[in-house]
């Protein structure tokens, strides 16, 4: 049985909602993309579409069927004869780089321009996870504390957890695990019967805070500020809520951890009702470490290193992003610098052998313009990630968002003839003005696991991006849909 029709989504995935405009892909909110990009032009009008049917949650079922071992390898001759054809189509434009693999001996079946320098937008996260992956380890969690001073003065402990819950927090969620409700009540467990009127709660910030806090710069200064305002993407914080993750049009607080502080204050109140609460916030007591003699009263753990690089990835987050990167930097002993934190993802790269020829880095997340790369890099790293050889990275890997059903490909691959892959294909997406990009997995009609990385950098205007978009998605089923031996 083909492993595509074990996927593990359900008919409520594919309605759950994220916003109209991330759907569509045509604007770069945390889900989908990068930075804004105009409508394209009307396409002219095809085949009217047949949308794939969604997977009930009957016909869901919940163990991955395993490969056969003996699935024939594709010949490079027979991918050629199908592959050439859909990279020649003209809304992908001129400059297209293809490389494609077999997942098992990593051997590159196909390629197509892979070794020339491309901008490759939010598929450089890859390369970042690769670095991420490598020096924190995946099962470690991020850890928030509340720690108590002296009676009635608390101290809010940021430990790089972004994805906090306002109220109560959910165990099995990645974003939203540790709730500043639970918290709180755990705060009024540890104090009982204290006979303190009066609260006071500050920040301790230090922790990853980047050098020279707290005049760290909050984004890379290849950030532009209109993406940051206009919630295309956030501030770079040591912790923050995961209902202020930004939207499109929809900005996240510029200061994620006054947000924080607010409502864990306003939760304090409610599970002491009988004291006043107040927040003590200036920027001197953000950068005081909360002292080491403090007892802590509260405690919550993240979820683990691995799933919330999954998420970051999932939903192409690039503060996210950029959060890990420092925290992975830091911890190598570099100094937490934007420029720093990218270049020891080069670094790291390099290190392990990778060839660099034509990958310029300039931030972690792929926003910053003036970056390169190329498809045979992307193409090394996801094949031998998924071979094992980076084991950090292989589960986040495997959890790429599937085609058709969740994250950043959720309303793709549904009409034919990309509805080939629909449930298939597993991968990241990469998006800017004039820049498309998929990178991933599927498995062809032979049972036979395939990566694939495909960058086009130089997407017509006259067309743009929805149309390159759609392109990628069909090019990606005929990879699916070939036996091609």
């Amino acid at each position: 049985m083909r492993r595509s029709a074990t996927v593990l989504a359900v008919a409520a995935l594919a309605l759950g909602g994220y916003g109209a405009a991330d759907v569509y892909d045509v604007v770069p909110g945390i889900l989908t993309r990068d930075r804004p990009t105009p409508l394209p032009a009307p396409a002219t009008p095809g085949p009217t579409p047949t949308p794939v049917a969604l997977p009930t949650a009957a016909a869901a079922i919940p163990v991955l069927a395993a490969l056969a071992d003996d699935a024939p390898v594709p010949s490079t001759a027979a991918l050629k004869k199908v592959l050439d054809a859909a990279v020649a189509d003209p809304a992908l434009g001129p400059s297209v780089g293809v490389s494609i693999r077999d997942a098992a001996t990593g051997k590159e079946l196909y390629a197509r321009g892979a070794d020339a320098p491309r901008v490759i937008a939010s598929a450089q996260k890859i390369l970042a996870a690769v670095a991420i992956s490598s020096e924190l380890d995946p099962r470690a969690r991020m850890t928030t504390e509340v720690r108590m001073v002296a009676p009635g003065e608390l101290v809010l402990v940021a430990g790089g957890d972004t994805l906090l819950a306002r109220e109560a927090g959910d165990p099995d969620a990645t974003a939203g695990r540790v709730g500043l409700r639970d918290l709180a009540e755990q705060v009024a467990a540890a104090v009982g019967e204290e006979p303190v009127e009066r609260w006071t709660v500050r920040l301790d910030l230090t922790y990853a805070a980047g050098p020279g806090y707290p005049d760290t710069p909050t984004y890379p200064t290849g950030w532009a500020p209109g993406d940051v305002a206009a919630g295309f993407t956030q501030t770079v914080a040591m912790i923050g809520l995961a209902d202020e993750r930004p939207k499109p049009y929809e900005p996240s607080p510029m200061d994620p951890a006054a947000s924080v502080l607010d409502a864990f204050v306003g939760e304090l109140q409610r599970a002491i009702p009988d004291a006043t609460v107040t927040a003590d916030d200036i920027p001197d007591l953000r950068a005081t470490p909360a002292p080491t003699e403090a007892t802590v009263v509260a405690r919550g753990e993240s979820a683990a290193y691995r799933d919330v690089l999954a998420e970051a990835l999932d939903t192409s987050d690039n503060a996210l992003t950029e959060n890990l990167a420092r925290q992975a930097a830091l911890q190598a002993g570099r100094d937490g610098s934007f420029a720093d934190n990218a270049a020891f993802v080069v670094d790291t790269l390099k290190a392990k052998g990778y060839d660099l020829t034509g990958t310029t880095l300039l931030d972690t997340s792929g926003l910053t313009r003036g970056q390169t790369s190329t498809a045979a890099l992307l193409s090394q790293v996801t094949a031998e990630a998924l071979a094992g050889k980076l084991p950090g990275l292989q589960d986040v890997i495997a959890r790429l968002p599937v085609a058709g059903l969740d994250g950043t490909l959720f309303d793709r691959f549904r009409t034919e003839p990309a509805n080939a892959a629909a449930g298939v294909a597993r991968a990241k997406t990469g998006t800017l003005t004039g820049i498309s990009s998929l990178v991933g997995t599927t498995v062809d009609a032979d049972e036979r696991e395939l990566t694939f990385v495909i960058v086009a950098d130089q997407v017509p205007a006259s067309s743009g991006t929805l149309a390159a978009r759609a392109a990628l998605d069909r090019f990606v089923a005929t990879l699916t849909a070939c036996g091609c031996r």
